[in-house]
């Protein structure tokens, strides 16, 4: 009775981890054996499965059996060279330079019948269009008259009255 009440105390501990690696031993042994109370069985169960766990193991082949049967990554490693490196900035550079081309283009399209504007002369420099801003000065009736004018003469024949179905 007195080894039950070491065993049952020992189990205790065991449950709380407080037990050594002696301690755990000789519940091992204990629970291997066949002279286990009732009371006890549902821990010699637990020590039976620990035990079958610690027997099953992956063996000293298991790397070379896991390494046999994955294939080794290919690597496909390729020399870059510097022009090969340039050539998305090269791209870039294309780009730009095509659109700063086209702006020219369109900026001659539309300016180019427009005496007043130089359009080689418009890169960093001020176009020198006439300004519809007011520069504070009121301009005279014959400035005024000149204006209007100038909008009549595009037009060929007169507006239509707006009629009425």
């Amino acid at each position: 009775m007195d080894f039950d009440k070491h065993i049952e105390n020992l189990l205790q501990r065991y449950w709380l981890g407080e037990t050594s690696l002696e301690e755990e031993a000789q519940l091992r042994t204990f629970f291997a054996g066949k002279d286990v109370p009732e009371r006890l069985r549902r821990s010699k169960e637990w020590f039976a499965y620990v035990e079958g766990l610690r027997q099953e193991s992956l063996g000293e082949d298991f790397d070379a059996r896991v390494l046999s049967r994955v294939a080794p990554p290919v690597v496909k490693a390729r020399r870059m060279t510097m022009a090969a490196r340039l050539v998305p900035l090269l791209k870039a550079v294309a780009v730009v330079a095509i659109v700063v081309g086209l702006g020219g283009v369109v900026q001659r399209s539309f300016f180019g019948s427009v005496p007043e504007v130089a359009v080689g002369d418009t890169i960093g420099r001020q176009i020198s269009a006439p300004s519809v801003a007011l520069s504070g000065e009121v301009p005279g009736a014959a400035a005024e008259k000149q204006k209007r004018d100038s909008l009549k003469k595009g037009r060929e024949k007169p507006l239509e009255p707006f009629k009425q179905h």
